[in-house]
């Protein structure tokens, strides 16, 4: 009756290994939109790209609503039945992404489409967790594998929609969702993964209340710049809306008897400090706004050549990944494998520091996205384990979705506005600090036209340059504090080791004490003898 497997038992081994590898590729790179897509997405509709960006957020908070969740909706359905459903819409939902041009829309269907894949990527975790075994090696292989994906998806997105149009390749994408769909109606096995739990259990409210809360709060991330922040009634409003639900949810969760978030967890010190990590990790992932105004406004590339900058990290993601699986098979502790990590990203920085200039070489490029890979790979696996250890399963379910928000929506839409809006602000001190030399003794009025475009793009350059410079002396300071930091191990081993020495001491003086009452005893019976 029950299955814990995916497959018919007449499924030969490396076939079912294939089918999962197939899964992996289809499924886990999925989102509303994707990264390089989203230029031509703005040219296709005549919209503003920041309600792109929000489809993109949208995503990211529908997978992490569904986490809570997603062990019992496993469990309440049969296998096949399930992945068929999930691939049929998500094929779907790519069709009408393909077809609409209201913004609205696309950004509804991201967070749908989030939520359906995360019920989809949880039936492929399992059984890929439990060949690999150990949950740090699993960490190692499986983030190596999503991120490498997640660059090479959102090239491919760049290049379908320069040959065709955006709108291909969610056709071939939705294609590709059927016909897998059609694999597993043929290959998967019809049984429930073990016993049947109901549905009512759900509180759908606490959905809805999470869902709202980030969904407003990644309007104000999405539309601050646009809108002009605290000046615009609608982020003031937003603001005040994503609080109020998130009061309600958090409030909500004490009056429930199974409740959707486990907020106990938000107590333990490893889930605290690693979430304090994540933060700073989303500083560094910010920099991609940065990164790009250099690479296309002033180095002047084209969207595929600027795609191509994500595929020179996939050797530092590799890199990271076997560090990762050598570090965990070895059982080494995780400081300096997490210091490594961000090590790489200041080590990014301070390259694109030193390297904001219009010279600026496309092999140059090398050395800094192999270390923002490296860094990206060792801090998404590292930090992500030492967040999530010793942690019970339903409190982990519970509290990932969270966590998972934090990590890729939450810290890199914080730290992108406000480079975004620093980055504009640098900019205009930095074309003053270039007007203390554009007077008439050294650029004729005649010539301030010709030169308007080098003095923008060094304003631009200068602009760059300090916010990488800010970025470095964080960087520092989060490197003391992993160095600081105890990772779990036992602090201040030789007040530990003082005690033991006093133990051994008290123990010798006892022994001492016990021989003499022994002598003293032998001595009186000699004396009665």
């Amino acid at each position: 009756m029950y299955n814990k497997g995916l497959f018919n038992d007449w499924v030969p081994k490396p076939v079912q290994l294939l089918m999962i590898v197939l899964l992996v590729i289809v499924v886990l790179p999925l989102g509303g939109v994707y990264t390089g897509n989203i230029s031509f997405m703005v040219g296709g509709t005549g919209e503003l790209s920041e309600y792109f960006m929000f489809a993109s957020y949208a995503t990211t908070i529908g997978m992490g609503a569904c986490m809570p969740i997603v062990l019992r909706m496993k469990m309440r359905f049969k296998v096949r039945n399930k992945m068929v459903l999930l691939l049929v819409l998500l094929g779907l939902l790519n069709c009408v992404n393909a077809t609409t041009f209201s913004p609205v829309v696309i950004i509804g269907v991201s967070l749908v489409m989030g939520f359906l894949k995360m019920m989809v990527a949880i039936e492929l975790f399992l059984p890929l967790m439990m060949m690999i075994g150990d949950r740090g090696v699993f960490y190692g292989v499986f983030y190596t594998a999503v991120l490498t994906l997640t660059q090479i998806s959102s090239y491919y997105a760049v290049k379908v929609s320069i040959v065709y149009n955006w709108q291909q390749f969610f056709i071939v994408i939705a294609i590709l969702c059927l016909v897998m769909a059609l694999l597993c109606w043929v290959l998967m096995h019809n049984k429930y993964f073990s016993l049947k739990v109901p549905l009512y259990h759900i509180d759908w409210m606490s959905i809805i209340l999470f869902m709202s809360t980030f969904m407003f709060s990644a309007y104000v991330l999405s539309f601050g710049k646009q809108q002009d922040w605290l000046n615009s009634t609608k982020i003031i409003n937003s603001s005040i809306a994503a609080f109020v639900s998130f009061a309600v949810l958090i409030v909500r969760q004490f009056t429930l008897k199974r409740p959707y978030l486990s907020l106990s967890v938000f107590t333990r010190s490893n889930v605290l400090n690693g979430l304090f990590m994540l933060f700073w990790l989303g500083m560094f992932l910010g920099t991609t706004s940065i990164q790009n105004i250099f690479a296309v406004g002033v180095l002047g590339y084209d969207q595929l050549t600027n795609a191509k900058l994500s595929l020179l990290m996939i050797p530092g993601l590799g890199a990271a990944g076997m560090t990762a699986i050598f570090w965990f098979k070895r059982q080494k502790p995780l400081k300096m494998f997490i210091f490594s990590g961000f090590s790489a990203m200041i080590g990014y920085a301070l390259i694109m520091y030193f390297s904001m200039v219009l010279e600026f070489n496309y092999e140059y490029w090398y050395l800094p996205m192999f270390l923002k890979g490296y860094g990206m790979g060792a801090l998404f696996i590292s930090v992500w384990f030492y967040t999530l250890d010793k942690l019970e399963l339903n409190d982990m379910l519970a509290a990932i979705g969270l966590v998972l928000v934090w990590r890729t929506f939450l810290v890199v839409g914080i730290f992108s506005a406000l480079m975004s809006w620093f980055q504009y602000q640098f900019q205009i001190v930095s074309l003053g600090d270039l007007a203390v030399y554009m007077d008439g003794m050294t650029i004729s009025p005649q010539n301030v036209m010709s030169n308007m475009k080098t003095i923008q793009l060094n304003a631009i350059l200068a602009a760059n340059k300090k916010i990488f410079g800010y970025i470095i002396l964080v960087g520092f300071g989060v490197l003391l504090y992993v160095l600081t930091h105890h990772f779990g191990a036992k602090r201040f081993e030789y007040l530990r080791f003082i005690r033991v020495l006093n133990g051994k001491s008290i123990i010798a003086k006892r022994r001492i004490r016990e021989r003499e009452i022994v002598e003293e005893i032998k001595d009186a019976a000699g004396s009665a003898m």
